[in-house]
C-alpha cells in the first residue's frame, strides 16, 4: 500500500474481507498475557501450540516455524535428502515455485517439476506423465489460485498414492488446510492422513500473528526444527505468536462449515448479477474468485470512494486478467464476512462495477 492507501485503511470502520480490519490491539489481544514463554522454541506455549496440532492432523510429531517460506523449503529438503533425487512435482501454480525467490533451488538444490496445466487443478494423469525419479509431491489444498478449489477425494488418494508408489514422499501445502476441512467435510486428521508431512499457517484464514507448524513423524519434525536453527527460525521467544495460534485456532476451525455456508449464499446471492462472476461456482471452499467485468482504473475508483463516503474497506485495487475489461479480486470468507448478509454484500459488489 501507499501511504494514501494506508490512511483510508486507517479510516475504515468495517469490511467483510475475511477476518476484516483487524488492527495491532486485536492482535495484541490474542496474547494470553499468562502463556508460559518458550526459550528459543523449546517448552511453554510453543510446545503446547505443537502438541495440539500434532493431534489435530493425527501426527507423531509437529514444530513451529515463523514462516511457511522457511517451513516447507526446509520439509521438502528433508525428504529430498532422505531418498536421494532432487525433484518434487507440483502444480504450475505453486508457491515455492511463484513466489519465494527460488529458495528451494537456491538454498536446498531442489529442482521443482511442473505437471499440469496452469487454469485447473493437478490429476493423476499428470503424475503419471512424469518418469523421472521423484523425491516428493508437493499438492496444495485448496488451490487459492483456482479460487479455492480442491481435487475430488477419490483423485486426492490417488495422487497422494502415487507419490507413495514411486518412493516419493507426499507433501501437503495446508496454508489453508482449514477452509479444505469444509469443503471436503472431513477432519485435518482425515486429510492430512493422506501425507507424510502438512504444513498449516495460522495468520491467514485463523487470523493470529504470523506463524506456521509443520507436522508429521518425529524424524521429519526433528530434521525440519534442526534446519529452522540453520535458517535463523529459532528465535529467543517465539511464544507470542505460538499463543495467539491457540487463542484462535480451535474457534475457526470449529467455524470453517459456516464460512463454507456462507460463501455459497454469497455466490447465490450473486447469481443474477451479470457483472460480476464466481470462481469456482458454486465455491468449494470458504473462498472464491470474483471477476468483474469492469477495467482496472473504473474499479480503483469506486474502491477508492467507497472507503472516503462510507467506511467500508474493499480491495484497493483489482488484479488484471487478459482482458482489459474484466478484473479479479479473491474473496476468503472469515468472521467479518459472517457479519454480513449475503445480499448486502452482493450490493456492494456490484457497486464495484459501476
Amino acid at each position: 500500500m501507499d501511504e494514501a492507501t494506508r490512511a483510508r485503511w486507517a479510516a475504515c470502520t468495517d469490511s467483510f474481507l475475511g477476518n476484516g480490519l483487524v488492527r495491532p490491539r486485536d492482535l495484541i489481544a490474542t496474547v494470553d498475557p499468562d502463556a508460559v514463554p518458550d526459550t528459543y522454541g523449546e517448552g511453554g506455549v510453543v510446545a503446547e501450540l505443537e502438541r495440539h496440532v500434532a493431534a489435530l492432523l493425527g501426527k507423531p510429531a509437529a514444530v513451529f516455524l515463523p514462516s511457511g517460506t522457511m517451513a516447507q523449503a526446509a520439509t521438502l529438503r528433508v525428504h529430498a535428502d532422505a531418498r536421494g533425487p532432487r525433484t518434487v512435482v507440483w502444480h504450475p501454480y505453486c508457491h515455492l515455485d511463484r513466489h519465494e525467490g527460488q529458495a528451494h533451488q537456491r538454498l536446498h538444490q531442489l529442482v521443482g517439476r511442473h505437471a499440469g496445466e496452469l487454469e485447473r487443478p493437478l490429476t493423476l494423469g499428470d503424475l503419471r506423465a512424469v518418469a523421472e525419479p521423484v523425491a516428493a509431491l508437493l499438492l496444495e489444498l485448496p488451490q487459492r489460485d483456482l479460487g479455492g478449489r480442491l481435487p475430488p477425494w477419490d483423485d486426492l488418494v490417488a495422487q497422494t498414492g502415487w507419490a507413495r508408489d514411486r518412493g516419493a514422499a507426499a507433501h501437503l501445502d495446508g496454508a489453508r488446510l482449514w477452509e479444505a476441512t469444509a469443503g471436503y467435510e472431513r477432519s485435518p486428521a482425515e486429510i492430512a492422513a493422506l501425507f507424510d508431512t502438512a504444513y498449516v499457517s495460522f495468520y491467514k484464514g485463523v487470523g493470529a500473528l504470523p506463524g506456521c507448524c509443520v507436522a508429521g513423524s518425529e524424524n521429519d519434525v526433528d530434521q525440519v526444527r534442526e534446519w529452522r536453527g540453520r535458517l535463523g527460525g529459532t528465535l529467543y521467544g517465539m511464544w507470542p505468536a505460538a499463543s495467539s495460534a491457540l487463542t484462535l485456532l480451535d474457534a475457526a476451525l470449529d467455524e470453517m462449515p459456516a464460512r463454507m455456508r456462507h460463501a455459497r449464499a454469497i455466490a447465490e446471492a450473486l447469481a443474477g448479477v451479470p457483472e460480476i462472476r464466481v470462481v469456482p461456482d458454486p465455491p468449494q471452499t470458504p473462498m472464491m474468485h470474483l471477476l468483474f467485468a469492469t477495467s482496472a482504473e473504473a474499479y480503483r475508483i469506486n474502491a477508492k470512494r467507497l472507503a472516503e463516503e462510507t467506511g467500508l474497506w474493499v480491495w484497493p485495487s483489482a488484479i488484471t486478467t487478459g482482458d482489459p475489461g474484466v478484473v479479479r479480486t479473491e474473496l476468503s470468507v472469515g468472521r467479518a464476512t459472517l457479519r454480513h448478509k449475503p445480499a448486502a454484500i452482493a450490493e456492494i459488489l456490484t457497486g464495484l462495477c459501476d
